[in-house]
């Protein structure tokens, strides 16, 4: 016998939630109670269990978005057709969606089953019931419709897509969306091996980016520093968030600090000085052996001269290799210049229904290409 029980907190999963035979640290209960603490005010994270013969064989993230216009679209254009189109599309996309997976980072971070206790299509049908029951839930106790259900991300290569009837029957359309960048560090031994397979013109691009961040430096900041200066760094992640455009949430001031009391040595912060003034920073999430690139701010003003940015990725990139990470997650951002250094696109997919009938497939996948579009960009080979 399959079943389902829904949770609404960390505290209340059951005991073996953990003891699953997944290492991705994001369905871990530690990274789930750091993100609980620290939730952009209109996400709403649930964490559904299922259950065979009552053993816990299958987990699944599911997240409430609550999307409106001022929360979707952070800048406002002086082009009326634009502006236009942005009320056109917050009309439609505007109210509640359920999310499996993590909204806040890249990847397929939302749902794991036991391949041995049960097959995909179980899985699957069960989350569907699962759902069901929340879309039910969410209704009753806060009036609120969901308009909008969405599986995020997925590989090409991912056995999901061999679910076409689940889908199907479940009117989940697959749109492509922006590739993921990701860095093969498990190429390179050491440091001095990874810049010396550089070409020479990017060798020379990493010399010069290095000269001009010379005056800047590069510490971890633990807890303690994370609590005390929440609002500093809050305001550089700001910087960089509010340039994006397009985006469903912000984080909230907290954030930082509570993932690393939650994660401890599991999250990395490194603060870039100026100085002695905070000026940037970058966070790192370590998954077992995948290092995943997380936030960052820096001060505007100061970026292009320091070439803060590409310097950043020179630092994850260094991380990764000297601590022996097989790859490191660069997300689907700024894909030109993570290329410059070594990252390669991979192509991802997500699955998403409107609730309302009369919204058709090919409406709601403009929908997806003018809120997340796929952009032109000339990929870079670095390497001799």
């Amino acid at each position: 016998m399959i079943q389902h029980k829904i949770y609404n907190g960390v505290d209340v999963l059951p005991k073996t939630w953990d003891a699953l035979p997944v290492s991705d640290v994001f369905l871990k209960t530690g990274f789930l109670k750091g993100l609980e603490t620290s939730m952009p005010c209109n996400i709403t994270g649930y964490y559904v269990g299922v259950f065979k013969h009552d053993e816990l064989v299958g987990i699944a993230i599911v997240q409430r978005v609550e999307m409106y216009a001022d929360d979707i679209f952070r800048k406002s254009s002086s082009n009326k057709i634009k502006e236009v189109g942005k009320q056109l599309v917050s009309k439609i996309v505007k109210g509640n969606a359920l999310v499996v997976g993590n909204l806040l980072h890249t990847g397929q971070h939302g749902m794991y089953f036991n391949p041995l206790k049960m097959s995909q299509n179980e899985f699957l049908n069960e989350l569907e019931r699962a759902l069901k029951a929340l879309t039910l839930e969410i209704k009753t106790k806060f009036n609120k419709k969901i308009r909008i259900i969405v599986f995020k991300d997925y590989f090409e290569n991912d056995k999901i897509h061999e679910a076409t009837h689940f889908f199907k029957s479940n009117n989940l359309y697959k749109v492509q969306v922006q590739p993921n960048m990701v860095f093969k560090s498990e190429t390179w031994k050491t440091t001095n091996e990874y810049i010396s397979a550089f070409n020479k013109k990017y060798k020379r691009r990493y010399n010069t980016a290095r000269k001009k961040a010379a005056d800047l430096n590069y510490r971890e900041l633990d807890s303690d520093y994370l609590n005390t200066n929440s609002k500093a760094i809050f305001s550089l992640y700001e910087t960089v968030s509010d340039n994006a455009g397009v985006n469903s949430f912000k984080l909230p001031e907290n954030h930082f600090y509570q993932l690393k009391v939650h994660l401890k040595e599991r999250f990395k912060v490194f603060g870039v000085f100026l100085n002695e003034e905070l000026v940037g920073f970058y966070s790192l999430i370590l998954n077992d052996t995948v290092l995943e690139t997380y936030f960052l701010g820096y001060n505007k003003t100061l970026q292009q001269a320091y070439q803060m940015y590409l310097n950043m990725l020179f630092n994850m990139a260094f991380f990764g290799i000297e601590n022996q990470f097989k790859r490191i997650v660069y997300a689907r951002t700024a894909m030109e210049i993570k290329s410059s250094i070594g990252a390669k696109p991979y192509d991802m997919h997500i699955y998403l229904n409107h609730t309302n009938s009369f919204i058709a497939n090919t409406v709601l996948k403009a929908i997806v290409k003018y809120m997340n579009p796929i952009q032109k960009w000339e990929e870079r080979h670095p390497f001799k």
